[in-house]
């Protein structure tokens, strides 16, 4: 199972984003969407799985969860925004991988057993950092990451 993982669009869902989302059997959006009609185009795509970031505000953003728990061929994988709000041990609870968003910097890493995976941001260039999306692949109840940069 490919799961496509994006965030911090900010209202700026790219094209480049779209078409390396494309084939995705599940989306994943870690916050800061920005613009309520993202989640629509991302949705004809494929299933998503989205959490509200701390820009997102207004009526829409209310229905959409702090955090949220995807369950994928076996796997769980949690989901937040900001990364320094976990409260919980997802090794205890037995998650496969946490995935954030919010630091606009890709990174994964493996700690206690558990991938923590952020895509970086997909939306508006902040810095000097890539514009970059993201890719678990789920496959016989493990889960394995990778950070595709987008070439704009």
């Amino acid at each position: 199972m490919i799961i496509g993982v994006i965030s911090d669009t900010h209202g700026l869902l790219r094209p480049e984003a779209i078409a390396a989302l494309h084939g995705s059997d599940h989306i994943i959006h870690a916050g800061d969407i920005g613009d309520p009609e993202i989640l629509g185009k991302l949705g004809k795509i494929a299933p998503v799985t989205a959490v509200r970031g701390n820009v997102d505000r207004g009526a829409w953003a209310k229905k959409i969860p702090a955090t949220d728990v995807l369950e994928a061929d076996r796997v769980s994988i949690y989901v937040l925004h900001v990364l320094q709000e976990l409260d919980l041990k997802p090794e205890a609870a037995e998650f496969a991988a946490v995935v954030c968003g919010h630091s606009h910097r890709p990174h994964q890493e493996i700690r206690r057993g558990v991938l923590y995976f952020n895509p970086g941001s997909a939306g508006p260039r902040r810095f000097r950092l890539p514009v970059t999306v993201g890719r678990l692949t789920v496959s016989a109840g493990k889960v394995s990451g990778a950070i595709i940069e987008l070439e704009l």
